[in-house]
């Protein structure tokens, strides 16, 4: 089982954290600062001083992070629908996600169909996570120990609260994911990330990674 969680989701910590606790993780210290700043709503843009020296990729590095929290979620919501034997697709509420998605980033003044076509791309990623976790529990014939995880007070405001990090990225970077270079600079600031993590990270998390990125640039 340990060799498992290692190739799909990394390390043993973090399978000792889906298996024995409950409620989700706290936010990265990263995004909770950005979210208590907008107050849910908007928040402090980095100043242009400290944006100039750092490269593209730097800059990226954030939406990165904070799509990888994102798909830690999916391993709880995999948990969750495990138990109460949901199925992984959810269109309704998928529908809705995206839509509060597009109003949160109209009013930051982000292009509605790219916000769609960001949200959707997480979407698809996290049940990428979902049902390759789901599958390997039914070859096993069990999941992992775990506590109740209550999918609707639990976990979705968990997501709430980073998809109002998410758009805020969105809104930093909006430059970045206009030019030319995007779609180089995503795929850099992914394996930055990557590399950094070479001990957390397995094949089946990477790929889930570029699919959730795979809508970020606009140009």
């Amino acid at each position: 089982m340990k060799q498992w969680w290692l190739e799909r989701f990394g390390s043993p910590k973090k399978a000792r954290r889906i298996q024995e606790v409950a409620l989700p993780a706290p936010l990265p210290s990263h995004i909770a600062i950005k979210i208590k700043a907008a107050g849910l709503i908007a928040f402090t843009i980095i100043g242009t001083s400290g944006a100039r020296g750092q490269t593209a990729i730097d800059r990226l590095q954030s939406l990165v992070d904070t799509s990888v929290h994102r798909l830690l979620i999916a391993q709880q919501v995999a948990l969750a629908k495990w138990d109460s034997g949901a199925e992984v697709e959810d269109l309704p509420r998928e529908a809705q996600i995206i839509t509060a998605a597009v109003r949160d980033g109209a009013s930051r003044g982000l292009d509605p169909t790219s916000v769609s076509n960001f949200f959707n791309a997480q979407i698809e990623a996290n049940k990428v996570i979902q049902y390759s976790l789901l599958a390997d529990w039914r070859r096993e014939g069990r999941a992992p120990a775990h506590a109740p995880i209550d999918l609707i007070a639990t976990i979705r405001p968990e997501l709430d609260q980073v998809q109002a990090a998410l758009i805020a990225e969105l809104a930093d970077t909006a430059a970045i994911r206009a030019s030319t270079t995007c779609r180089a600079d995503v795929a850099k600031a992914i394996g930055k990330y990557i590399s950094g993590h070479k001990h957390e990270v397995g094949p089946h998390q990477v790929i889930a990674l570029d699919r959730a990125l795979a809508a970020s640039c606009t140009s």
